[in-house]
Formats: C-alpha cells, structure tokens, sequence
C-alpha cells in the first residue's frame, strides 16, 4: 500500500480498513454529507431549479476534496480534541512516541452516526471496525503527519490514491 507500509502494528491495511480510513479522511465511497447533515428534508425547497450549484454536491460525493465524515484529517482531529483525545491525537501528529487510543474511547469521540456508516461502508461489524481503527489511525496519521504538520486535504487524498 506503499505509503501506509508499517502503518499499523501487523503490516496488514485490509481492503475494509482502507475504505474506513478513506471514509474519515477523506471521502471516499461515500455520497455527500450525510453525517453533517442526515435530514436531508431541512433543505431548502427548490433545489433543482437553481442548476448546476445544487448538483455538485450530490453528484461529486466520491470526490476527495469534500474531506470525509468529520471534514478530512483536521476534522477527525478537532473531533478527537473536542472529546478529550487531544493529547493522544497530537502525539500522532507530532514527531514522538504515538499514544494509542481505547477502541471505546474512539467511538465515543467519532460518534455513533459516523460509526454506523462507516460500517456500512465497510460491511464490517462496528465493534471490529472500531478494533481495527484504534490501531490503525495513529500509524496512519503519524505517516500521513512525518513534519508535524497536518497536510493540506488534496495532499491527504493524494496519499490514498497512490
């Protein structure tokens, strides 16, 4: 997987965890914003008469620059912060030791909404899910963070397409 080689603790970023972390980080497989906004009927009436401005987001769901669940890799960040993960998630953007993160812990923090899509997404069970992304991010992140310095969110896409 070239990038996240030695990412995680077994060497092994199966195909599922790949699509969480895409998920997260930065979008892909996934149609729109539907965990920022899952009630789709508070928008506003009359969409389809404004033209192309109302077909791009619901069109271009896939595409990386709409930054994932959380708003792409500083968005997973701040949410890990605002749960009182911030400790933990700077250790995996900074340049020292990586802090590792409960798999409870974790899910609390993402949210029960993101987890239940994800795992959809995945075809995974969302306790396993959360397993595998407890041991994953802070490889992922720490690979994705060498300087300390969170990437722009084309750069994090860019990871995940190469």
């Amino acid at each position: 997987m070239g990038l996240f080689d030695n990412a995680v603790p077994s060497g092994n970023i199966t195909k599922p965890l790949m699509i969480a972390l895409g998920a997260l980080l930065v979008g892909k497989m996934l149609s729109g914003r539907s965990a920022e906004q899952p009630d789709q009927t508070e928008t506003p009436t009359g969409p389809a008469s404004t033209g192309p401005a109302s077909t791009g987001p619901a069109s271009t769901g896939t595409a990386p620059a709409d930054g994932g669940l959380l708003g792409g890799l500083g968005g997973l960040l701040d949410k890990l912060r605002d749960a009182g993960h911030g400790n933990v998630a700077d250790s995996w953007v900074g340049t020292g030791q990586n802090q590792s993160i409960n798999a409870n812990d974790l899910g609390a923090a993402l949210g029960p909404q993101v987890i239940h899509e994800i795992a959809q997404r995945t075809g995974m069970d969302e306790q396993q899910l959360l397993k595998q992304l407890s041991t994953a991010l802070p490889g992922v992140i720490d690979k994705l963070t060498p300087n300390g310095q969170v990437p722009q969110q084309h750069q994090v896409a860019s990871a995940f397409n190469s």
